[in-house]
C-alpha cells in the first residue's frame, strides 16, 4: 500500500484575525503538557456519491477547504504558530497545514480488515510531524471512495475535549453552514487566576517509539458484561462503568507483568486516569472553553503492610478484579464530584501532576497512565458523507493505555503502549485472552502478504495557499 502526497496547502481563516487577538498565552497547565502532537484519525466509507471518482474527490476536498477556512475564523489560534521560547501562540493566520493524499493498492475495507498489522504505519495517514504549526490535517483518499481524515494537534495547547469541539464545529460548517457552529472561548490564562502555584517537578522523559510497542485490544459488549459480572460486589455504591472494569483488567495484567520482572514480588502501583476538569469548576467557565483542563485521578493499590511506622514488603497476592474495581469507583467518583473554585484550578491541576511526576521519578511504585476518550462524540462527526466507521490514534512515545469507543458505542478498544520487552508477557495474560475478542475480517478479504507504506510527494505539485 502506497500513500502518495498529492499537494500541500496552508488553509487560512476566511476573515483575518483582529490585531487585539494576535497573542494567546499558554496557561500554567498548558506549559506542563508533554511536548508531543496527539493524532486522531477518522475513517469514512464511500457514500455512493454520483459522478466520476475524480469529481467526487474534488468536491469533497473543495468543501473541506472552504468550510475549514470558515471554521478557523472562530478557532483562529489553530491557524497560528506556537512560539516555544515565549510559551504563547502567535495568531498570525499563517494557516493550518493541509495535506491531500492518495492511497494506492488497497481498498479501505481491506485496510480495516488488517488494521492490527498496520498500527505502526498509521502515522503515514496522520498529517504533518512536529512543526511550529498548531494543527496539521491530512485527507487520504482510497480508490474505492473511502477516505481517512488525520489530525495532529499540539497537546500542550489543547486537550481532547477541545479537539472534539473543533472537529464537531468543522463538520457542522461542512454539512450545514456556520449558523449552528459553537463559539469557543480562548485565553484560560486570563480567565483563571494563577495564585499560589506549586513549583513544578520535572516531567519524566519520554521513552521513545523505538522502545515501545502499541497493541489494540477489543472488548465487545458481551465481554464487558461478563467483566461486570465477575467484578460485581454488593458493597459497591453503584454499578461499575465499562471504563472502570476494563481499566481494572488491564491494570491487573500489568501488575502481573511487574511481579514477574521483580522476582515474584508485587509492587505498589498507581492507576492515573485523565478526567475533564471543566464540570468541576465553580463558578462554571464559559461554554466550550478551549485549552488544557485535564486532571489526573490517581488510584493507589498498596502492596505493603505498615509495621511500626515503616513500610515492610510482604508477600501479597495479585488483587482480585473486584478489589481494583472498588478502588477505582471510589477514586474516580471522588475526583469527579469534588468541586474547585476558579482561583484554585491551576494549583489543583499542577499538584496532581506533581504527585504523579514524583512517583515516577522515585521509581518505588509502578505508575500506569490511562486516558479515556469513551463517550466523546468522535463517531458522530459527519462532514456530509456519513459518520466514521472507525476511530484510531497512532503509537505514542511513552507507556500509556488509551480507551476508545467501538463503533457501536457499547464496547471499548484499548490501545496499550508498553515496553517492547514486556508486551509479549502482557498479551499472554489469561484474563486478557479470555475477555477480549478477535474481529472477523471484512467479507471477501483473503489473507495475503503484509502491507507496506511509503510516503512520497507527487512531482510537479507546487505548494499553494488558500
Amino acid at each position: 500500500m502506497e500513500v502518495q502526497i498529492l499537494c500541500t496547502k496552508l488553509i487560512k481563516p476566511s476573515v483575518p484575525t483582529p490585531p487585539h487577538l494576535r497573542v494567546l498565552k499558554q496557561s500554567p497547565v498548558d506549559k506542563v503538557q508533554k511536548p508531543v502532537k496527539t493524532a486522531v484519525l477518522l475513517y469514512y466509507s464511500a457514500d455512493g456519491s454520483t459522478g466520476t471518482d475524480q469529481e467526487v474527490e474534488r468536491r469533497r476536498i473543495n468543501l473541506l477547504e472552504t468550510s475549514l477556512s470558515e471554521t478557523l475564523t472562530r478557532f483562529y489560534p489553530l491557524a497560528g504558530r506556537y512560539i516555544k521560547d515565549g510559551n504563547w501562540v502567535d495568531c498570525n493566520d499563517d494557516g493550518v497545514e493541509f495535506f491531500v493524499a492518495k492511497v494506492k493498492g488497497c481498498r479501505l475495507s481491506e485496510f480495516l480488515s488488517r488494521r492490527d498489522e498496520m498500527i505502526d504505519q498509521l502515522y503515514h495517514l496522520a498529517g504533518g510531524g512536529f512543526t511550529s504549526s498548531v494543527l496539521s490535517i491530512q485527507i487520504s483518499m482510497f480508490d474505492c471512495g473511502g477516505l481517512v481524515m488525520g489530525f495532529r494537534f499540539c497537546h500542550h495547547l489543547f486537550d481532547a475535549f477541545s479537539a472534539t469541539s473543533f472537529l464537531t464545529s468543522w463538520a457542522t460548517a461542512s454539512r450545514q453552514g456556520m449558523d449552528d457552529m459553537i463559539w469557543p472561548t480562548f485565553g484560560m490564562a486570563s480567565i483563571l487566576p494563577a495564585n499560589d502555584l506549586p513549583k513544578m517537578k520535572p516531567m519524566p522523559a519520554l521513552i521513545g517509539l523505538d522502545q515501545t510497542m502499541t497493541k489494540r485490544i477489543v472488548f465487545n459488549r458481551a465481554e464487558i458484561s461478563a467483566l461486570r459480572g465477575r467484578a460485581h460486589d454488593p458493597s459497591f455504591p453503584r454499578q461499575p462503568s465499562r471504563v472502570e472494569v476494563v481499566t481494572a483488567l488491564i491494570w491487573r495484567a500489568l501488575m502481573k507483568v511487574s511481579r514477574a520482572k521483580h522476582g515474584g514480588s508485587l509492587r505498589t502501583s498507581l492507576a492515573a486516569h485523565s478526567i475533564n476538569f471543566r464540570p468541576r469548576i465553580v463558578p462554571p467557565l464559559p461554554p466550550w472553553s478551549f485549552g488544557n483542563l485535564v486532571s489526573r485521578a490517581t488510584t493507589r493499590f498498596v502492596a505493603a503492610a505498615e509495621s511500626g511506622g515503616f513500610n515492610t514488603e510482604m508477600p501479597v497476592p495479585v488483587p482480585e478484579l473486584k478489589d481494583l474495581v472498588g478502588l477505582l469507583i471510589v477514586s474516580l467518583t471522588k475526583s469527579k464530584e469534588t468541586m474547585v473554585g476558579r482561583e484554585d484550578v491551576f494549583s489543583t491541576l499542577l499538584r496532581t501532576r506533581n504527585e504523579l511526576h514524583e512517583a515516577v521519578e522515585k521509581g518505588e511504585v509502578d505508575v500506569y497512565v490511562f486516558t479515556s476518550w469513551c463517550s466523546f462524540p468522535f463517531y458522530e462527526i459527519d462532514f456530509g458523507w456519513g459518520k466514521p466507521v472507525w476511530l484510531s490514534r497512532i503509537p505514542l512515545p511513552y507507556e500509556s493505555t488509551s480507551l476508545l469507543d467501538t463503533q457501536d458505542g457499547d464496547g471499548i478498544e484499548a490501545w496499550v503502549c508498553f515496553n517492547k520487552q514486556d508486551m509479549p508477557l502482557f498479551l499472554r495474560d489469561e484474563d486478557i485472552l479470555a475477555f477480549t475478542s478477535k474481529e472477523a475480517p471484512a467479507p471477501g478479504v483473503s489473507s495475503g502478504p503484509q502491507f507496506w507504506v511509503t510516503r512520497e510527494v507527487a512531482e510537479h505539485k507546487p505548494r499553494s495557499k488558500i
